[in-house]
């Protein structure tokens, strides 16, 4: 036991130190993608607006993407009167670990999942849909939680809820420049008209990338700092199961710039493989978790 919380902890704390600069490089990329564009298409005019598109996009990015993404999925805040169970966990963890009491929120969703936001500790917030709470068990909700509260102490809530804010900003950053291609006074001189086209047709791959580059290793990290705290691996090996069987049932309506917050991958229709997958395969963090080989689910 002893070696497999080694190697998890080894695992998540080369990672911890990235996510500022993941954080940073996000930004920056906005910045720079917006001037870029907004130079090719608009000219002098175009890259003024396109800068204080990208300043607008994130300051929202920063301060507002956790509201952005509460409210895409009509989560509401909740005490700990209405939802003691969740309350005393989240509570007996932080006090153990030394984090602020994160604000609780409830998914009206029948599909079991969970995702943490905010832009630091002190600002978090942890969601969990009422699906999830009827289908685990107490350690199993533990481990979850505790995997939601390692995202809140490996700082990289921020990073992925960014990376939600311009994974949308991306799609309306190709919508303006189909725009100022199809009529701009130098669109022939440009080729902007044609040069729009391609870049509607690769903004959503641009921002799959994106999410694909935030989100995969930060669920092996998450999951390795979750069992560090419960000091139970096994539990949330147990709890990804149970939520990757149940979610193939009852699949979860999720926003592709959005899917990769969750815990487990939301159920969205197609299924391009795990190359493009926001998230891990299952059987891979549990093996993971569990330091035993399992077949894929």
């Amino acid at each position: 036991m002893a070696g497999i919380f080694g190697k998890l902890w080894f695992f998540e704390s080369i990672y911890l130190d990235m996510n500022g600069l993941k954080t940073a490089f996000l930004l920056t990329l906005m910045t720079l993608l917006a001037i870029g564009i907004g130079d090719y298409f608009g000219g002098r005019s175009g890259m003024v607006l396109a800068f204080v598109f990208a300043s607008v996009t994130n300051f929202i990015s920063y301060f507002f993407s956790d509201k952005i993404a509460l409210a895409m999925y009509r989560a509401t805040p909740v005490t700990r009167e209405q939802l003691p169970r969740v309350y005393s966990v989240v509570e007996r963890l932080t006090q153990k670990i030394g984090l602020p009491m994160p604000k609780i929120f409830v998914i009206p969703d029948d599909s079991p999942n969970a995702f943490a936001t905010g832009r630091n500790p002190s600002h978090a917030s942890v969601a969990v849909t009422q699906g999830i709470l009827g289908l685990l068990d107490d350690d199993e909700l533990e481990g979850v939680l505790a995997h939601e509260l390692g995202h809140v102490q490996n700082r990289d809530i921020l990073t992925s809820s960014i990376a939600a804010t311009l994974a949308g900003a991306i799609s309306m950053i190709a919508r303006m420049a189909f725009w100022f291609g199809a009529g701009g006074e130098d669109r022939d001189r440009r080729g902007g008209g044609l040069g729009a086209v391609i870049l509607m047709i690769l903004s959503p791959f641009i921002a799959l990338l994106i999410q694909l580059w935030v989100s995969r290793t930060r669920e092996y990290e998450a999951d390795a700092t979750g069992a560090h705290f419960t000091g139970n691996p096994f539990a949330l090996a147990r709890a990804l199961q149970k939520l990757d069987a149940y979610s193939r049932r009852v699949p979860m309506v999720a926003t592709p710039s959005t899917a990769h917050l969750f815990i487990i991958k939301p159920m969205m229709g197609a299924d391009f493989g795990n190359l493009f997958s926001t998230h891990p395969p299952i059987y891979k963090r549990i093996e993971r978790l569990t330091g035993h080989t399992t077949k894929p689910l």
